[in-house]
């Protein structure tokens, strides 16, 4: 579509057109009394259908509203007799849809840095009570500022809408849309995770996971409920594959919630890079420098770790290469130094996998508490997993030490809550704060040794793609 003359708005000189859509179009501009760059949306009134209006009525009281770091904000709205004109942030880097298509397939890593903004935009919607219902890769701009940064854009299905209240209403992009909402069924805010799924799918595999040839094909995968199968030859880490899976849930009543989303292991928005969270890795790395000159290693050991947590999302999310490049060296000294540690906790130099057993005692608190299972199998088979998590860790296997642990867990913390108060029940809980703890300092040194060989955010390269528009 296009304009029969190319819009003009006094305090703007429009630039080249970055998109076009059924009644509107998207140009780069520039504020002449400023020199700042802003992206335009300019809609033709006389195209506009009735439906089409309520749409841009509610994107611009939605983008008014809505201030979040990862939500396209709105900087101005004007209109003339032919023309309205939503003035945006300009995004320099595309859309997440031209992304994925310039490297076919994106690392985990990757994935999970642009699904954790996305998340920390859901997050700030949902305190809103707003749902977007057209989340899709074309939807999610890239800005570098020097860092990329995701945004949502195109809210013009939005809507207010709480948590158990329900919609009957034909909203979003087919590819992406919820099955409830496609088979005309009811849905709710739940269907903004379907889309997530389905991008993080996209993200991972490089398609979506009912890419079809027609709407006809689409509809019938879905009408199937045709299973979503993870692509062979291809790895991605239980984490991974447990989110994915709970998000392409056919039945909105079995779909991760909203709660369970935001508190997910891959995601991890706890330890999100931002500056507030770096200033607590220092701060945390101060203690364990502390804690490690006064010679309580165990202490230190634990604070390495859970510095670490915070310091390799930040140093993935760094653009700067010569920042990036420091934030490394820094990362791999505190992840040397928490290993020397655990090696001297145990006595010995890294051990080969013969001397292991013999190297390692297990702790009085394992003995006690090994010694009161025996009229409790579950708890015994439970505590033996995680005592060769420990081993595991002995050897330096930190995956499959950290696999044995949550499995243990997995089976102890609900034994915990039948157990009846007194000795044992006490142990127990005692055992399981301590492998927890030993849990998160191994997930902690793992993702510093991947970051070490991880390519992490590739440079995103100036681009005048945008959205697709309505």
């Amino acid at each position: 579509m296009t304009f029969e003359a190319t819009p003009k708005i006094t305090d703007y000189e429009l630039l080249e057109k970055l998109g076009s859509g059924s009644y509107a179009t998207v140009h780069r501009c520039q504020k002449k009394a400023t020199k700042e760059i802003f992206a335009v949306k300019c809609v033709e009134k006389s195209k506009l259908t009735r439906s089409s209006v309520d749409n841009i009525i509610t994107e611009i009281r939605l983008l008014r509203r809505l201030k979040h770091q990862h939500i396209v904000e709105m900087h101005d709205f004007l209109y003339d007799d032919k023309n309205i004109y939503i003035v945006m942030e300009y995004c320099n880097s595309g859309s997440l849809s031209g992304f994925i298509k310039r490297r076919n397939v994106l690392p985990e890593s990757t994935c999970r840095f642009f699904l954790r903004q996305l998340a920390l935009a859901l997050e700030y919607m949902r305190e809103n009570n707003v749902s977007h219902f057209d989340l899709k890769p074309q939807n999610l701009l890239l800005s570098k500022t020097p860092q990329v940064v995701l945004k949502v854009a195109d809210f013009g299905f939005a809507q207010h809408i709480e948590l158990g209240q329900e919609n009957t209403t034909i909203k979003g992009s087919p590819l992406y849309m919820a099955p409830e909402i496609l088979l005309r069924n009811c849905y709710d805010c739940k269907a903004d995770l379907w889309s997530i799924g389905v991008i993080l799918y996209e993200c991972l595999f490089g398609k979506a996971p009912y890419s079809s040839k027609s709407l006809a094909e689409l509809m019938e995968k879905i009408r199937l409920l045709q299973k979503i199968e993870i692509p062979q030859n291809t790895r991605i880490s239980p984490e991974c594959e447990d989110l994915l899976t709970r998000l392409l849930q056919h039945d909105r009543q079995k779909r991760i919630d909203f709660r369970d989303f935001f508190q997910h292991d891959f995601l991890d928005l706890r330890h999100a890079p931002c500056e507030k969270n770096f200033e607590r890795a220092l701060e945390i790395v101060r203690e364990a420098v502390e804690a490690d000159t006064r010679g309580d290693l165990e202490q230190a050991y634990h604070l390495y770790c859970e510095s670490l947590q915070f310091f390799v999302p930040y140093v993935q999310a760094e653009q700067d290469i010569a920042k990036k490049q420091a934030l490394r060296a820094r990362v791999r000294t505190y992840m040397q130094r928490a290993e020397e540690i655990k090696h001297a906790l145990t006595g010995e130099k890294p051990p080969t996998q013969s001397s292991v057993r013999n190297a390692l005692t297990p702790r009085l608190l394992y003995q006690q508490l090994h010694a009161l299972s025996h009229s409790s199998p579950a708890l015994r088979d439970g505590l033996e997993i995680g005592r060769q998590g420990e081993l595991y860790a002995h050897e330096g296997n930190y995956r499959a030490a950290l696999e044995s642990l949550k499995t243990s867990l997995g089976s102890l913390v609900p034994l915990l809550g039948q157990e009846p108060k007194g000795q044992r029940r006490e142990l127990l809980h005692q055992q399981i704060q301590a492998w927890m703890k030993d849990a998160e300092s191994l997930k902690s040194l793992l993702s510093a040794r991947d970051m070490q060989d991880d390519k992490d955010i590739p440079n995103s390269h100036n681009t005048h793609s945008y959205c697709s528009i309505q």
